[in-house]
This record gives structure tokens, sequence and C-alpha cells, in this order.
């Protein structure tokens, strides 16, 4: 049994920790924790008389009180904060650690935080939403596959494209037939779109169509009348790189869903104008928008109600309206 009494008592003739350990045949090791403890409590030779052993023992190597649980993070708070522009998890530790302080709660550390937050993500089946912040971007394209309109007198056939926006946080889509993919189209479009949704975006993903972009290069030029459009809209354009689908792939995807939901079920319908053709496509696009998700709560039309919130004010000047920009050219005379 260590002698606590002699090992204090050696240490204050002035011998070594070796001298001591050697002299009262204990380790090198307890005999640094004992002097160190004596030196934190200040407690020195000579011992009055009524400590002994036992006494000096309990007085250097009491009981430690039970350290406090640690503070859990309000997980359904940083989901939705999580949500917000600009809001990251460093962020959110930081004034965790503030609270933390303020009720004398013993925190986490940010591994351990994050790794809760990782579990929740993870309970929630909805990774997606981490991907997407809720009205940071909306993704524009044109449907490859298009739908006939026969002339009901000529009966000559054109073709209606699809324009498809879809905003990737919810995945609520919008789709409308045009005549044509020319600016006028591309642009009404995206006007109609902001109309539906209630709101606009802080970014827009384009593909590098002419009619968005005039030089898909490295220094991709915005055509000046889209560029025009969104700063009325108070929103930025930012064209997806030459072949890579992933820039958009939420358009990408709903292409392929419209091509079922829209192109697939209509086949066997004949359209004879444009209107007639959006009117059945806003039926269908409304059921596929208020449709449940398979393999997680919730749908569509659920989450838009979430996100609506974070898109941006519509201008209340009313809808934009689209200036042609043509060079002419002088004739000699």
């Amino acid at each position: 049994m260590t002698d606590f009494c002699e090992i204090l008592r050696l240490n204050s003739l002035g011998l070594s920790n070796t001298d001591v350990f050697e002299a009262v045949s204990c380790s090198r090791n307890t005999v640094s924790k004992v002097l160190k403890a004596c030196s934190e409590k200040s407690i020195t030779w000579p011992l009055p008389n009524e400590i002994n052993d036992s006494d000096l023992q309990a007085l250097l190597f009491s009981a430690k009180p039970p350290q406090l649980k640690r503070k859990m993070p309000d997980l359904e708070y940083i989901h939705k904060e999580l949500q917000r522009m600009g809001v990251t998890r460093k962020l959110l530790w930081a004034e965790y650690l503030e609270e933390c302080k303020i009720f004398n709660e013993r925190p986490l550390m940010f591994t351990q935080f994050c790794h809760y937050i990782q579990q929740d993500e993870q309970m929630r089946h909805a990774t997606m939403h981490f991907n997407h912040k809720p009205g940071e971007r909306m993704e524009v394209d044109w449907a490859g596959d298009k739908i006939d309109i026969v002339n009901s007198e000529t009966g000559k056939t054109s073709k209606a494209h699809l324009f498809v926006g879809v905003l990737p946080y919810s995945q609520y889509s919008y789709v409308e037939a045009f005549p044509d993919e020319k600016e006028l189209s591309w642009i009404n479009a995206h006007v109609h779109m902001f109309s539906f949704f209630g709101g606009v975006p802080l970014k827009i993903i384009p593909d590098n169509c002419k009619t968005a972009v005039m030089l898909a290069s490295k220094e991709k030029i915005i055509n000046k009348s889209y560029r025009e459009m969104a700063e009325y809209y108070g929103t930025a354009i930012f064209p997806t790189q030459p072949y890579h689908p992933k820039d958009k792939s939420s358009a990408e995807g709903c292409v392929g869903n419209i091509t079922t939901y829209i192109i697939a079920a209509l086949r066997n319908n004949t359209f004879s104008y444009i209107d007639d053709l959006n009117a059945a496509i806003r039926q269908k696009m409304e059921r596929y928008n208020n449709e449940s998700f398979q393999k997680k709560d919730g749908g569509r039309a659920s989450l838009f109600n979430e996100e609506k919130t974070h898109l941006r004010p519509l201008p209340k000047t009313g809808a934009f309206k689209l200036s042609i920009w043509k060079v002419g050219k002088v004739q000699y005379d």
C-alpha cells in the first residue's frame, strides 16, 4: 500500500523523485502524481497530527464529481437552418457552443456534432435536401422529344417543343409547349414559369443552347435579352459546361419523367393547337407534382410549399417584356 505521508515527508527533505520511490517501494509515476496533487492543493509537510495516511489520500484523490452528459443539438432546428442561404454546420456549431456556455452544459466536439447531423439526414431519407438549398437553383432545358400538332384544316403536321423547368430541392416542375425553340419562346417560357412558381430562384442553370449562350466556350457570353430578363427578375444565369449533363441533373431527370408522364401518355391524342396541348400538359403536370415520393415521405407539392418561401418575390412592375436586339445593315442609298 502506498505511504502518501512518507512520500510527502521525504520530498520535504529535498530528495529526488527517484530517491523517494526507491525509499517507499512504489513507482516513479505514483510519486510524481502524489507530489503534483500536493502542489495543486497547497499541502506541505509537516501535516497536522490528526491527518493520517488515509486522510491524506482522500484529500489528494477525492472522487471526481460525475461529469454532466453532453448536450444534444436540436436536430430539427439544424435541419431547417441548413436549408437557409449561407448557413453552415460550422456556424450552427458555434451558436451551439455559445448556448452550452450560457447554460453551463457540456458541448459536443465538432466531429460529434456533424456525426449526429449525418445520422439525422440518413433517417430522413432526404439527401437531396442537403445537396440543394431551397430556392437556390432552377434548372431549365428543352426536352429532346416533341409532340405532333396536326392542323385540322390542312392536315399539315408541325412539332411542338417542350420547355422544362425544375426546382432541384423539391423537384417541383413546370412544362410548357412552344411552336419552336427561338428566343421569344425561350424568354416567354421563363416568364410563364416564374409566374407559375410565384417567385424567382437565386440561380438559373440552362443548357448551352443558342437562345441562352452566344458562345459556348470557356468565356461564355449570355444572350443579351436573356441577361436583361435575369436582371429584371433579380436572378443570375449559370450555363452548364458543354458535355456535362450532371450540371443540371435535375432537369435531365425531369425530362425522362416527362417523357413517360406527358409524351407517352398523350401519344394517342391528336392536338390541333398549342393551347389545347398545353391544357392537357397542365393536367398531367398537376398530377405529377402532387404524387407522393416512393422512397421517402411527402411529395413535390409539399416540399414546394416549404421551398416557395425561399424564392425571391416577383417584380411589382409586372412580367418582363422582351426586347429583340439585332444588328441592322444600312443600304448604300
